[in-house]
């Protein structure tokens, strides 16, 4: 018997109705709402040169009441609030685990993204989440909390008590922030054994995970010479002397990338330098004398040392090949940050048998199902060089795979269904090294 035509049609509606429900329902409810905190998290304006701190911190203090932890707020300088929230462990005399995350975010240029930079625009099609900090670092921040608010439902009791750490102001440097905290009483009572800080996004399908950073300096070189009219050609000018300095450093600087390019050595593994400003001249209401060659230039370089190169060569090699004094060139270098911890050790942690935290750790990510990638250096530096410096072991992980690595760049975004997958993975590793009871002493 055949189906009347408004029957018919009312049976394809509903039909349609169930597979659009079927295709809406990937995740669970309480899965959606972790994805909805996330969201609420990117919205809070938390970039510089204007970061809302107090937004931010009432935020995730609501979300850490309602998961039942401890919380203490601590203030290292006016308006920057640091936030410590605690899940007690049955035997708190055992060295602690500590979850960092900054609060911070670099600045975004609008006109440049497809959505709103802190709209957290989630796209239906896709399951991106475009924002600033998506990736560096607010993810990781929500999935230490919603981690632990699943670990706590499924009645889980950690041995050793972990802490959580959202600092402000590590995208510029950290030392109102992690920097002080390191260094304050509250945190030599935390009696830290292992830290977790932030990681990077991996495009392949393995996690990435780091054991150093690079260290930062800041090369600012100036020189002098004989001033002059514009058509004259003579030796000895700034702009020749600063050229000669330029051309130097950029010699140097394609002998370290093309070892990278050629893959014989990781980028983070290289000494890193470019500059990022230049300044000679003799200003003009319209810009600048045309017909004058100035007596003075200046041009400054990031610098990225990783913790196996000695900077005493590398102050010998500007001694000797950039800036040599001779040509009248002076300069000043700045170390951003330590280079060796406490013990006078390399800012390293061992990713072998001898730190019995990296087995632990390494287990727990195999166990979730996931592969790890082989450890690595972290091109740039993040708040684990204060960590280290303690003598303390540290790793930088973001759980995020077949990911692009969009940190610091327009459009960033991250997957629905990558950050949930990261809130389990941390599941497995909290838990794993929370209950891990051999090291007893740091």
């Amino acid at each position: 018997m055949s189906l009347p035509a408004s029957s018919h049609l009312t049976r394809c509606f509903l039909l349609s109705l169930l597979f659009a429900s079927i295709a809406t329902s990937a995740f669970f409810d309480d899965e959606e709402t972790q994805i909805l905190h996330f969201q609420q998290y990117l919205r809070i304006r938390t970039a510089h040169p204007d970061p809302d701190y107090s937004a931010a911190a009432s935020f995730l203090l609501s979300l850490a009441h309602s998961i039942g932890l401890q919380t203490l707020t601590l203030e290292f300088a006016p308006n920057k609030p640091l936030l410590l929230l605690t899940w007690p462990g049955s035997d708190p005399s055992l060295p602690s685990i500590l979850l960092n995350s900054h609060i911070d975010s670099v600045p975004a240029e609008p006109d440049k993204w497809i959505h709103p930079p802190f709209s957290a625009t989630r796209d239906p099609d896709t399951g991106r989440i475009y924002a600033r900090g998506a990736q560096d670092d607010k993810c990781i921040a929500i999935q230490y909390l919603e981690a632990i608010r699943s670990l706590k439902r499924s009645g889980f009791i950690p041995l050793r008590s972990v802490h959580i750490s959202l600092v402000p102001d590590e995208e510029i440097g950290g030392a109102d922030g992690a920097e002080k905290f390191t260094q304050s009483e509250e945190f030599r009572k935390l009696n830290v054994g292992l830290v977790l800080d932030e990681g990077q996004a991996s495009p392949t399908d393995e996690f990435r995970i780091f054991y150093a950073d690079r260290s930062p300096w800041r090369l600012f070189v100036k020189v002098t010479g004989s001033p002059g009219h514009g058509s004259r050609m003579y030796d000895g000018t700034a702009i020749e002397r600063l050229m000669d300095c330029a051309e130097a450093i950029a010699r140097f600087r394609e002998s370290q990338f093309d070892m990278v390019k050629a893959g014989i050595t990781p980028a983070s593994e290289v000494i890193s330098i470019n500059p990022v400003y230049m300044t000679a001249g003799t200003p003009s209401p319209s810009g600048f004398v045309m017909n004058v060659q100035p007596s003075e230039a200046e041009m400054g370089f990031d610098l990225r040392l990783p913790p196996t190169v000695d900077p005493e060569q590398l102050k010998e090699r500007i001694n000797k090949e950039w800036v040599p004094s001779f040509k009248n060139m002076s300069y000043t270098l700045l170390q951003k940050g330590p280079i060796k911890d406490c013990n006078g050790k390399f800012l390293i942690t061992l990713t072998n048998q001898s730190n019995p935290w990296w087995p632990v750790f390494e287990k727990a990510v195999m166990s979730s199902g996931n592969k790890l990638a082989k450890p690595e250096i972290l091109s740039s530096t993040t708040d684990a060089r204060f960590m280290r410096e303690m003598g303390i072991p540290t790793f930088g992980f973001s759980p995020m795979v077949n990911t692009p690595i969009l940190l610091h760049d327009h459009n960033e975004f991250l997957k629905d269904e990558v950050f949930v997958k990261g809130i389990k993975v941390y599941e497995s590793i909290i838990s794993a090294l929370s209950s891990f009871s051999l090291v007893s002493s740091v």
